[in-house]
């Protein structure tokens, strides 16, 4: 029998984060959301730019993610920048609240997407700060490398 390929739609992505941090691991996380948060998310009308996870009680929560309020459902809307519970295995939520309270180490939410079965999920990270020359040397490298494809492109 063909194996089913999984469609994914991402919703929001963080790319921020990218340029803030090391990226050094990811894990896929199941979010508590509400009715109306949830039909707000399917819309696309979520903004991850200043958000983060915070180890609390043995639990993971989402921090300062906007999603807004859904119209139609006006007046069971809650709170856009209201915690959210992430949904991990045990070992895994340790594992992260352990690399959390090393020097350093953060956990910050790269994307969010809907799955094959239409749950949200949002890819988290455990990333560790950049220094500001690193992000300065990023852009350079970046820019550089720009440049030589366009040369290049005008050789052909």
């Amino acid at each position: 029998m063909a194996k089913k390929t999984e469609s994914i739609r991402v919703v929001a992505t963080n790319p921020k984060a990218y340029h803030d941090y090391h990226i050094e691991e990811t894990y896929e996380a199941g979010v508590v959301l509400t009715g109306s948060e949830i039909k707000s998310v399917r819309a696309g009308k979520i903004s991850l730019r200043e958000g983060y996870v915070l180890p609390r009680d043995g639990e993971l929560w989402l921090m300062n993610v906007h999603i807004a309020p859904y119209e139609p459902a006006a007046r069971d809307n809650p709170d856009p920048r209201r915690p959210r519970k992430l949904l991990l295995h045990r070992h895994e939520i340790n594992r992260l609240i352990g690399k959390a309270q090393e020097k350093g180490y953060t956990i910050v939410p790269l994307k969010v997407y809907l799955n094959a079965r239409g749950l949200a999920k949002v890819e988290i990270a455990l990333a560790k700060g950049k220094k500001q020359y690193e992000k300065r040397r990023a852009i350079a490298e970046r820019e550089a490398r720009r440049e030589i494809e366009r040369a290049l492109k005008g050789v052909e």
